[in-house]
C-alpha cells in the first residue's frame, strides 16, 4: 500500500514526466495480460478453497486445476504480447520495456494468493510479499538515476513480483503438502467455465481503469499520462486501506452466507456503513489540503495533478461500496450474471465518456469519466443487491 507513494515521487523526479509516463503506459498495457492470467481466480478459487478447506483431497485438486489453468493462460499471454509488439510500431519502439514489465504477470501467476486467502492463512505469505517488494524497491533508489534507466525500474519491479511468487508457491506446496499433478484439459475447461462471468466482469472493469490510461496516452501523450496516473495511484493507494478488509471478508462471507443469510447480510450492511463514515472523516481534510499533499509527494512540477486527485479521491469509497454490495452480496449468492450486467453497462459507458471528454479536457476529462463510471457501478450493484436481499433476507 505504501510503496507506490515512495517510488513514484522518486521515479517522476529522476525519469522525468515523459519516461515515467512511458512506464505507466507499459504497465497499463501489461495489466490486460495480468487480468487474463488471473481469470477471476482471486474470487472463484478463493471461494472454492474456502468452502472445501476441510477436505484435503478437494483442496489438492482445486490447487492443481487452478495453477495449471493459470500457466496455460500465461503462455497464451506471452504469445499475444509478442504478436502485438512485433506488429504495432508504437509498441515495437519500446519492446524491451513491455517484455520486462510482463515479468509482473509471471510473478502474479505463480503467486497463489487466492489459495492462502481461501485457507485464511495470509500471515506468512504477506511477510514474504512485503519483504520481496521492499528489497527490490530499495534497488530502484540505488540503481535508477536517470531517464535512460526506465528499463531498470521496470526490471526491479518485476523481480519483486517474481521472487515473491516463487517463494510463496514453494511455501504453499511445502506447508500444505500439495502434490503437483498434470491436469487433463477437461478439468482446465471446467475452471474456465466456472469463472467466465467473473472474468468478463474483471475484463470490463479494466475498461474503466486501465483503458482510461491507454486512451489518454494515445490522445494526449505520455506527459498527460504522468499527471493522471500519479493522481490516480495516490487516490487508489489511500483506498488500499479497504483492500485487506474486503479480501479477508470474501472467504468469510462465502462460508457464512451458507450458514446464516440473515446474519451475513446484517454484517455486510453494518460494515459498509462504518467503513464509509470512517473514510469520509479521513478524506475531507485530504481533499482540503490536496495541493500541499501533491507538492509534498510529487514536487512543485506536478500541480496539474491536484484537480485530478480531488476528482478521484472519493473513488476508493465508491469502490468499497460496490465491493460490499457486488462482491460480498451478489457473488456470494452466485449471481455472477447480475454482477456482469452492471460491469458491462459501466464499461460501455466509460469508453463513450472517455471518447467524448478526453479529447475535450485531456486528463481532467479522463478523471471525470472515471468518477461517473464508478457511480454507475455503485447504483447498479446496490439496485441488484437490494433486490436479492429482499428475496433472501427479512433484514432487507
Amino acid at each position: 500500500m505504501v510503496l507506490p507513494l515512495i517510488t513514484y515521487p522518486y521515479l517522476i523526479r529522476v525519469l522525468g514526466t515523459e519516461s515515467f509516463g512511458l512506464l505507466m503506459f507499459a504497465t497499463a498495457v501489461i495489466t490486460y495480460f495480468q487480468i487474463f492470467t488471473e481469470y477471476s481466480f482471486n474470487m472463484t478459487g478463493t471461494k472454492e478453497i474456502s468452502v472445501h478447506s476441510n477436505d484435503s483431497q478437494k483442496v489438492h485438486s482445486i490447487f492443481n486445476e487452478v495453477m495449471h489453468t493459470k500457466m496455460l493462460l500465461l503462455l497464451i499471454s506471452l504469445g499475444l504480447l509478442t504478436l502485438v509488439v512485433v506488429a504495432v510500431p508504437v509498441f515495437k519502439q519500446h519492446s524491451l520495456i513491455y517484455f520486462i514489465t510482463f515479468g509482473n504477470v509471471v510473478g502474479l501467476s505463480i503467486f497463489p494468493a487466492w489459495f492462502f486467502q481461501g485457507m485464511q492463512k495470509m500471515k506468512a505469505v504477506s511477510l514474504i510479499n512485503i519483504g520481496s517488494k521492499i528489497f527490490f524497491t530499495a534497488g530502484i533508489f540505488v540503481f535508477v538515476k536517470g531517464p535512460q534507466d526506465v528499463w531498470l525500474a521496470a526490471l526491479l519491479t518485476a523481480c519483486g513480483y517474481i521472487f515473491a511468487g516463487i517463494i510463496c508457491f514453494l511455501y504453499a506446496i511445502q506447508c500444505f503438502k500439495l502434490p503437483l499433478k498434470m491436469q487433463p484439459l477437461h478439468r482446465i475447461k471446467q475452471q474456465l467455465l466456472l469463472g467466465k462471468y467473473l472474468f468478463l466482469s474483471e475484463l470490463k472493469i479494466s475498461l474503466f481503469t486501465n483503458t482510461n490510461t491507454l486512451l489518454l496516452g494515445f490522445i494526449a501523450g505520455n506527459t498527460a499520462v504522468t499527471y493522471f496516473a500519479s493522481a490516480e495511484k495516490l487516490a487508489r493507494a489511500i483506498g488500499n486501506v479497504f483492500t485487506p478488509l474486503t479480501a479477508a471478508l470474501f472467504p468469510f462471507f462465502a462460508k457464512e452466507i451458507t450458514i446464516d443469510k440473515h446474519k451475513a447480510y446484517a454484517a455486510i450492511v453494518r460494515i459498509t456503513a462504518i467503513g464509509s463514515i470512517l473514510f469520509l472523516v479521513g478524506a475531507i481534510p485530504v481533499f482540503i489540503f490536496s495541493d500541499a499533499i501533491i507538492r509534498l509527494i510529487y514536487g512543485p512540477g506536478m500541480d496539474n495533478s491536484v484537480l485530478i486527485f480531488r476528482i478521484l479521491l472519493f473513488i476508493p469509497l465508491a469502490s468499497f461500496i460496490d465491493n460490499m454490495f457486488g462482491k460480498q452480496v451478489l457473488l456470494t449468492l452466485g449471481k455472477d450474471n447480475l454482477y456482469f450486467r452492471v460491469i458491462l453497462t459501466a464499461a460501455l459507458s466509460n469508453v463513450l465518456l472517455n471518447l467524448i471528454l478526453t479529447p475535450m479536457y485531456s486528463y481532467i476529462g479522463t478523471a471525470i469519466a472515471l468518477l461517473i463510471t464508478q457511480l454507475i457501478i455503485d447504483a447498479g450493484m446496490y439496485h441488484y443487491a437490494r433486490k436479492q436481499l429482499k428475496k433472501n433476507s427479512a433484514y432487507a
